[in-house]
């Protein structure tokens, strides 16, 4: 009897170490690497490690480019992970569609993290209830703070705003939509310019050169991939350039207010664990990051000739100088 009770409570120590020692699959699918994309993939592995969270990562990145990135949803069923992370709008959707033609037993929770809207894209049915295998974190930003923030450069009233976007990626749509109504209210105009591909956002900047008193960049993959070419049209030209996310400023953007996209990673790692754990997709709202950040770039607005308000300066988190 004793051998017995001793047996089975050998049996019951390595089953309970078994399941804590569980190692669990995670395939990601990238759009691009830029900085900002890059920090969330980072924040969220440091996230699940910090969790105690044991992990085995397939990671692929898109470059960009919407059909690589279908063909890499398509491999991830193959890679059969207990879960997705698609990191951006374009990704998530490609993955989406491979999951939505996928049989049953290839059937995955998609988890997305870096999306604007998920709605418009066409994730989910709600923020609240997105209704499928799908959930995430959005990235949508406050547009109302930053176009305040941008005007506070323009003491005499920012006329035209010049907005560079891949009219291809629908958060970005979304956004210079968002921007257009803010536009009307605070008495700006935007000027449009569209890049399809990263190597077209240097000829995109140039061509709002003379008809923008400014050009924003917001969180659009791929112009922030190619932003360095924005830049030096600005510094070229005395055309201040200010961007959405935080990591553009040491790459040349005057100002940015925007995310830690460090923080939204780690975030999406903590409704990584819960979903891995058993929560339902379905039934588990999407998720927004409220904390801002105003970082400013003093020697890029000096060589774009723009004056930087000693009140942002004041206030900022962070300055380089």
């Amino acid at each position: 009897m004793k051998k017995l009770i001793t047996a089975i409570m050998i049996f019951s120590f390595c089953f309970a170490f078994s399941l804590y020692a569980k190692t669990y699959r995670i395939s990601v699918n990238q759009f691009v690497e830029h900085p900002a994309l890059d920090a969330v993939l980072k924040g969220f592995q440091d996230s699940l490690k910090d969790q105690n969270v044991e992990v085995d990562y397939k990671v692929h990145n898109a470059q960009a480019n919407m059909g690589t990135a279908s063909q890499i949803a398509q491999q991830i069923l193959g890679e059969d992970p207990d879960l997705i992370l698609a990191i951006a709008t374009p990704t998530a959707q490609a993955c989406a569609q491979k999951l939505k033609k996928a049989p049953t037993k290839m059937q995955r929770t998609l988890l997305f993290t870096a999306v604007t809207d998920p709605v418009s894209a066409g994730l989910v049915k709600s923020w609240e209830k997105p209704g499928k295998n799908i959930t995430g974190v959005s990235d949508m930003l406050p547009v109302t703070k930053h176009m305040n923030m941008l005007q506070t450069f323009f003491p005499g009233g920012l006329k035209k705003l010049g907005v560079i976007y891949n009219a291809g990626e629908a958060n970005s749509k979304v956004l210079v939509k968002m921007i257009k109504a803010e536009g009307k209210k605070q008495g700006f105009r935007v000027v449009e310019a569209t890049a399809s591909k990263s190597s077209e956002v240097y000829q995109a900047a140039k061509s709002l050169v003379g008809r923008a008193d400014a050009v924003y960049i917001p969180t659009d993959n791929t112009v922030v991939s190619a932003l360095e070419s924005a830049v030096k049209v600005g510094m070229e030209n005395d055309l201040p350039i200010f961007a959405a996310d935080v990591d553009s400023v040491p790459r040349g953007a005057v100002a940015a207010m925007g995310f830690d996209y460090y923080k939204h990673g780690y975030q999406t790692g903590f409704m990584a664990k819960k979903i891995l754990e058993g929560a339902d997709p379905a039934m588990t709202p999407v998720e927004t990051q409220d904390e801002l950040l105003l970082h400013l770039n003093l020697k890029s607005a000096r060589e774009m000739g723009i004056n930087v308000p000693q009140s942002l300066i004041d206030e900022a988190d962070k300055i380089v100088k």
